[in-house]
């Protein structure tokens, strides 16, 4: 499909939508992918990419980072609170904000380092048991907490369960977002971006509609 063709459809999303192209940011999920691909991507102009891992990201992005001006590498897996210091210094933002113990090692190393990543808090939306993030009863109260860390959240991230209508999720998303007046929505991938454009998202997730499959997980 390529980056071409996505830029196409978000396009058409956003004029659908009546809402802003300037107003959804596209990740290129490079994880797993071949540097040439990655290479390809940013000679294409595209600079905002998404990792999962922070060990593959810290072997990628510094390299890339000594050729290419403006780049931004956010984080969308999740994050053991061991890696915390290594992520913060690689990543622009890191979306998957999901316990009381990550967030309180953010606040102390963001105090140590003098500043800090934007942060999305990750909703469990499924609420489902081999996922991470908070429950969206839980959101509320920990966004509050985040807040009295003086951690700069700035938006939700989801990843709605596969078998279910992603649009219910994405509402909901919203939603809990509204209510705590957070701006940034980061939610769609490959297969759903079109309709998380139509529910608000600010940051959609896109890897292998851009670079072709991966070559393993």
């Amino acid at each position: 499909m390529g980056l071409t063709e996505i830029e196409t459809r978000i396009e058409q999303a956003c004029i659908e939508a009546g809402r802003a192209r300037a107003d959804v940011q596209l990740i290129a999920v490079s994880k797993v992918q071949p540097n040439a691909r990655v290479e390809a991507v940013l000679n294409a102009g595209h600079r905002l990419f998404g990792e999962n891992k922070v060990q593959e990201a810290a072997g990628k992005w510094p390299d890339f980072k000594t050729q290419f001006d403006d780049i931004h590498v956010h984080l969308i897996g999740p994050l053991q609170s061991n890696k915390t210091r290594q992520a913060m210094e690689l990543f622009d933002a890191i979306h998957t904000v999901d316990r009381p113990k990550l967030a309180k090692t953010i606040a102390r190393l963001a105090q140590e380092l003098g500043e800090c990543p934007e942060l999305f808090v990750q909703v469990n939306t499924g609420e489902e048991p081999q996922k991470a993030g908070v429950t969206p009863a839980e959101a509320d109260a920990f966004i509050k907490d985040c807040r009295a860390l003086d951690l700069p959240i700035k938006g939700l991230m989801c990843i709605p369960p596969v078998e279910e209508t992603p649009s219910l999720h994405f509402a909901l998303l919203g939603k809990i977002a509204e209510r705590n007046g957070l701006a940034s929505l980061s939610m769609g991938m490959s297969s759903d971006f079109e309709q998380a454009i139509a529910f608000g998202a600010t940051h959609i997730r896109v890897g292998s509609a851009i670079f072709g499959e991966r070559t393993h997980d």
